[in-house]
């Protein structure tokens, strides 16, 4: 062992040396590489003002010879949800060939989303027919690859987004619509109906979709129908027959409904802007069964309270927190009650916390009064006055008058007892009176 410690050790410095050499050409290699590009240049205006888009910056190979690397990058842009009314980017592109003939004949084109083969080319069928044409090779960058993924194509090619809305990135929203959440602002509604209904009940309730829910899938079985009703926050209702397959958009949400003849689909990947009430109308003999599953938010949930102000204002206090449920629709305080409903909800426990831990200034303090030196006609009374500090603990102790110097001294002296003393006061004589032995 000796012997090869011996033969190992002059061989350690060259290798060593070999790969120190190794890395000092791969990082020249890179930088030759780079110093044939020349700059990057500006950012192209995005491909779309809302709803995600792309955005692209060129550079040019300065070599006569080819480049190593891209000369074209990417990144996301507009990142801004668009109104409502602005439909579907997907929608607008395949609508777009409205008015251009299809082998001699005009359709209205409806959006083929989330191919699993190719999710960026634009497929588009013809509305009321089974015709399915891809109308062009690619949809315009920045068009999601699928309708629940913030994936976007860009050059005919998906790229994956993260919910931070980075290329590249995997972070993702939880099931309640928070970025790297936990899942802990919403809970999991699921849950099955079997229809009830007669000659006299047509219509009923199969389940109450919250606002701000999300990812709502409801499936009908048998020969029944579904129907919206919707209540928006100002209390305005809506109906919505949902009589024929396509996206609608309900109370600015946007309803996905597929309609077959022994079932039908529901789906809205929310958050809903309205309460939704899925209802179901007889249209046969045969019972009907509706499996419905959602996430519906935590509407009420514990807010922590600031500090509540300290116990003393110096020398050493202490102040606590509370916590009190909070309406995230009405945005107010209401009942602990709200929040007891949810048993994701956890009562935050007080916290407490010591302040104002600086010493008091130094203040005057005065001995009570003496007892005044006459009770009336006016007197003096006294007391000591001293210049005290009060540290941490509470403890008090005299100090040098300068330190109470920006405050005025209490007095020492005082008058007292200043009414008069009382005192005997004589009324003039009475009239003289005659003994009667005087009188004859």
């Amino acid at each position: 062992m000796e012997r090869c410690r011996r033969r190992a050790t002059p061989g350690t410095p060259l290798l060593f040396l070999a790969f120190l050499l190794l890395s000092s050409r791969t990082a020249r290699s890179e930088e030759d590489r780079d110093g044939l590009w020349d700059a990057w240049g500006p950012w192209s205006e995005c491909s779309r003002t809302c709803g995600g888009g792309a955005s692209y910056s060129l550079r040019r190979c300065l070599s006569s010879k080819s480049c190593e690397g891209r000369n074209i990058r990417y990144r996301t842009c507009s990142n801004v949800d668009c109104p409502p009314e602005a439909g579907d980017f997907r929608a607008q592109q395949c609508s777009a060939h409205n008015d251009v003939k299809h082998h001699g004949q005009f359709y209205e084109w409806l959006p083929v989303s989330n191919d699993p083969d190719n999710p960026c080319s634009l497929k588009c069928q013809a509305k009321g027919t089974t015709l399915v044409v891809e109308l062009a090779p690619k949809v315009l960058d920045g068009t999601r690859c699928y309708t629940e993924s913030l994936d976007m194509c860009i050059s005919g090619l998906c790229q994956i987004v993260g919910c931070d809305h980075q290329l590249g990135s995997t972070i993702k929203e939880d099931n309640c619509g928070v970025c790297n959440g936990d899942g802990s602002t919403c809970r999991l509604v699921r849950g099955q109906y079997k229809s009830q209904l007669s000659a006299t009940k047509v219509d009923d309730t199969v389940v109450a979709v919250p606002y701000g829910s999300r990812h709502i899938r409801l499936v009908l079985k048998g020969p029944d129908h579904l129907y919206l009703e919707t209540k928006t926050l100002q209390g305005a209702k809506g109906e919505n027959s949902l009589s024929s397959t396509g996206t609608f958009l309900v109370d600015n949400s946007s309803v996905d409904f597929q309609k077959f003849p022994d079932k039908e689909i529901l789906r809205m990947t929310g958050p809903l802007t309205a309460d939704f009430i899925v209802k179901i109308r007889n249209s046969g003999p045969a019972d009907s069964t509706v499996q419905f599953i959602f996430y519906q938010p935590i509407i009420h949930r514990w807010r922590e309270t600031d500090f509540f102000p300290c116990s003393a204002t110096c020398g050493g206090g202490y102040q606590l927190t509370s916590a009190e449920c909070y309406d995230l629709r009405s945005n107010r305080v209401v009942a602990d009650q709200y929040c007891h409903y949810y048993p994701e909800n956890v009562k935050p426990k007080p916290k407490l916390q010591e302040c104002n831990l600086d010493p008091c200034p130094a203040r005057w303090e005065a001995t009570p009064w003496t007892a005044c030196s006459s009770s009336c006609g006016g007197g003096i009374q006294s007391r000591a006055v001293s210049c005290v500090e009060e540290d941490i603990q509470g403890h008090v102790t005299s100090v040098e008058e300068w330190k109470c110097m920006y405050t005025p001294k209490m007095p020492s002296v005082q008058p007292c007892n200043i009414f008069d003393c009382p005192k005997w006061l004589a009324q003039e004589w009475s009239p003289v009176t005659v003994p009667s032995f005087f009188v004859r």
